[in-house]
């Protein structure tokens, strides 16, 4: 029984993720992938050597695009959701993310003002809470 035991727990399995979860963790656009790694699977240590030293096809896509919806909505300074309600469903390049930006249309105007109220109403209950936690902190007297 202690043998069965012994080989189960030196027997350690590679961790692999579906190319969808590696892409979403690489912050890049799976359609815009090659092939290979569409078709394939990634272990975690695949993963950290894409991070630590990116090949030619993943710098590219970050920095030209196809980029993922995420991304796109970062770069645009709205959420996902500002996004599908601005009409944007599709990855976006580089290139026409800033000309979205330059454009201004009144709907990214009007989700940029939504998500710059979003984050200071976060910044002020953040600070709320910290407050209340300090105050709990003193002895009552």
């Amino acid at each position: 029984m202690l043998d069965t035991l012994d080989t189960m727990t030196s027997h350690q399995n590679t961790q692999t993720m579906k190319p969808a979860t590696a892409a979403k963790k690489l912050g890049v656009y799976l359609e815009a992938t090659p092939t290979e790694f569409q078709e394939g699977v990634v272990s975690r240590s695949e993963l950290t050597a894409l991070q630590a030293d990116p090949p030619q096809w993943l710098q590219d896509l970050r920095s030209n695009g196809p980029h993922p919806r995420p991304v796109v909505a970062a770069k645009l300074g709205v959420s996902i959701a500002g996004l599908a309600r601005g009409g944007v469903t599709e990855a976006l390049t580089t290139e026409q993310i800033e000309a979205l930006k330059a454009e201004g249309p009144e709907w990214l105007q009007k989700e940029r003002a939504t998500q710059a109220e979003v984050r200071k109403e976060a910044v002020r209950i953040k600070e709320k809470n910290a407050e209340r936690d300090d105050k709990g902190d003193q002895p009552r007297p």
